[in-house]
């Protein structure tokens, strides 16, 4: 069954389209060499990131990571965290399981899924300290922008995985997305503005500036960053 052929009650509008790409041999062999210790396995039950990672610390989740430059900083630079990343582009996740392989990182732990199932059915409710979503499709022609990750319904499924007081990043180099992110986020329960009522943040430190953003700058885009914190 597609979801087109799909009762509507169990259609989903996926917020990515699937270009694989051919992955390079070396994107490969990290699949074959370094899944098992840095990959995550989909099935559709809660985990134990604390026997995952072998500790109870922090968890950090980021949602559609590229190629990885950002959560490799990251997870270096902040090793008393623990580190998700979802991506379903291949070449991307190869890409990261071997820089994180090249420096013996032992906090960060990959999916290759789609997030909204993954959040649904693996991360159990109160999971996450901080989740970071940067650089999201824009889905940029009106006629798509039901696709777009920023939505009522799954901003509600974040909250309900997020710690109380936990801190959900958005970034985006799309103005009408960074408007429509933050419309959504105003008017959602659970949700409050880490800077001010229907303010955008600075950029935080923790936010390194990736090549995708270097390229989006030279062409003249601006950047968009919104913190929030849940309730």
């Amino acid at each position: 069954m597609t979801d087109h052929d799909a009762p509507d009650h169990l259609r989903r509008i996926r917020s990515f389209v699937l270009r694989e790409g051919r992955m390079t041999p070396a994107q490969q062999r990290a699949f074959d060499e370094h899944w098992a210790r840095y990959g995550i396995d989909y099935t559709g039950t809660s985990q134990d990131y604390a026997a995952r990672f072998g500790r109870q610390a922090p968890v950090v989740l980021e949602i559609g990571f590229g190629n990885g430059e950002a959560l490799a900083w990251a997870s270096e630079h902040d090793p008393a965290r623990d580190y998700l990343g979802i991506e379903v582009h291949g070449p991307g996740v190869g890409r990261l399981m071997n820089a994180l392989a090249a420096r013996d990182a032992r906090n960060v732990r990959l999916y290759k899924h789609d997030a909204v199932e993954v959040l649904e059915h693996e991360i159990a409710p109160g999971t996450l300290a901080e989740a970071r979503i940067w650089f999201p499709d824009p889905w940029h022609k009106k006629r798509h922008n039901k696709r777009r990750i920023i939505q009522p319904a799954f901003v509600a499924l974040l909250a309900s995985r997020m710690a109380p007081g936990g801190l959900l990043h958005l970034a985006t180099d799309w103005q009408p997305y960074a408007g429509h992110m933050l419309e959504t986020m105003e008017a959602a329960p659970g949700w409050r503005n880490a800077v001010a009522p229907g303010q955008y943040a600075e950029k935080p430190a923790w936010r390194i500036e990736t090549h995708f953003e270097r390229r989006g700058l030279k062409l003249g885009h601006g950047v968009w960053d919104l913190l929030y914190r849940r309730t």
